[in-house]
């Protein structure tokens, strides 16, 4: 039986706010149009968080019965580590996505039914990540998930069911928002490509190599800030996301400097406190 403190780190708390930063994006902009409805932003947030920790205990039941995880790097891996029966975690997995689906209804039920649509999308994109007989995380497809789930889907999605439209403001601040989750992702493959190339998995960073891997995650961190400066014609208060520019500093140093295998480590809570710093300040830029 594998203790609170192991299913805490299997949940993978370093990439929860993933999940988070969007909400908080996105109700920065319903607070800018003034269509703010607080239990539903608490509710998005409650689906958002959830399905992330269901996607990261799929990710280690899929990857650990495979025996992609046996020789890992980076944080434990429940299966893989043989801590926890895979029935066990699957179990939790299935669990989370059931909440998740819950909470997800209930904001259905009070804006539009065609959330149950984007909603049962999103979670089948969360198990097949891995899942299935052709995960499509193993065919370098990964970022492309994350960019449109944790950055169009989320921040859009929760200014929706606050705002009930579809603002303008929603859509371009979902861009960064995509991109800095793509960051963490890449930083985190890039650390397993060794491991990764021994065991079949073909992700992006496999697949374009290491040089290119270390280009993307560059360009994930710096695109954000890019994009706030034409934002700020219309909303100059976004500029104020500005100032989580130096967070963005030691990550990248670390990846363009050739830091390998634990080395990495560090770059996905670097980026992670990025995404939060640059989120909230956004959402803040966004409100105002």
């Amino acid at each position: 039986m594998a203790t609170l403190s192991q299913w805490v780190a299997g949940a993978r708390p370093r990439t929860l706010p993933t999940s988070l930063v969007p909400v908080v994006v996105g109700t920065g902009v319903a607070v800018g149009a003034d269509h703010a409805v607080w239990w539903r932003a608490l509710l998005a947030a409650v689906v958002a968080l959830v399905l992330q920790i269901g996607v990261n205990y799929s990710n280690d039941y899929c990857d650990g019965i495979r025996g992609t995880d046996e020789k890992r790097v980076g944080p434990l891996r429940l299966v893989g580590s043989k801590v926890a029966p895979p029935k066990q975690v699957l179990a939790a997995a299935l669990g989370a996505f059931t909440v998740a689906g819950v909470a997800g209804l209930v904001l259905a039920a009070v804006t539009t039914w065609w959330l149950v649509l984007i909603g049962a999308f999103a979670i089948l994109a969360a198990w097949y990540y891995t899942g299935g007989k052709t995960p499509y995380g193993y065919r370098a497809l990964g970022e492309i998930s994350v960019f449109v789930f944790f950055g169009l889907v989320a921040v859009v999605g929760t200014a929706y069911v606050q705002v009930e439209g579809l603002p303008w403001e929603a859509w371009v601040a979902a861009v960064p928002i995509g991109l800095l989750a793509c960051g963490l992702l890449v930083a985190n493959n890039l650390r397993d490509i060794p491991t990764d190339r021994v065991s079949g998995k073909r992700t992006l960073a496999v697949v374009v190599g290491d040089r290119w891997t270390r280009i993307m995650y560059a360009v994930c961190t710096a695109l954000p800030f890019m994009i706030v400066l034409g934002l700020a014609a219309p909303h100059p208060w976004v500029l104020i996301a500005l100032l989580a520019a130096p967070l963005s500093v030691p990550p990248t140093q670390k990846v363009l400097n050739g830091a390998v295998g634990p080395a990495l480590i560090p770059v996905l809570g670097e980026t992670g406190r990025l995404q939060i710093a640059y989120g909230v300040l956004l959402a803040i830029g966004l409100a105002i």
